[in-house]
């Protein structure tokens, strides 16, 4: 089965940095889309970013120019560099991977919309 481990959360002070790192482990060929998604304390889950295999990026406003995705498909790996973080950025943290090819004894198939456990992100003084 996939597994999605998160890492690099953490507690920062307001205007630090962070780097988020998220692994897929797995009988994986390929995954089309990788994004981070955060949920607030009472608020719903939201899409931070997200990027596709062919390097296509999408951004929420609230972290254009702040937030950086990148990925390694070699390695199954989808990074958020968070740079300038804000109070209201505190969140969990979860990873996402959507439309993944994988492959058995039997042959490829595709599974769709794995998530991460979470990690905590604080951004407090």
């Amino acid at each position: 089965q996939v597994q999605l481990v998160e890492s690099g959360g953490g507690l920062v002070q307001p205007g630090g940095s962070l780097r988020l790192s998220c692994a897929a482990s797995g009988s994986i060929f390929s995954i089309n889309a990788m994004g981070w998604y955060r949920q607030a304390p009472g608020k719903q889950r939201e899409l931070v970013a997200a990027i596709t295999s062919g390097g296509s990026t999408n951004y929420a406003d609230s972290v254009k120019g702040r937030f950086t995705i990148s990925r390694d498909n070699a390695k199954n790996t989808v990074y958020l560099q968070m740079n300038s973080l804000k109070p209201e950025d505190t969140a969990v943290y979860y990873c996402n991977a959507d439309r993944l090819l994988l492959y058995s004894y039997s042959g490829y198939y595709y599974e769709y919309d794995y998530w991460g456990q979470g990690t905590q992100v604080t951004v407090s003084s």
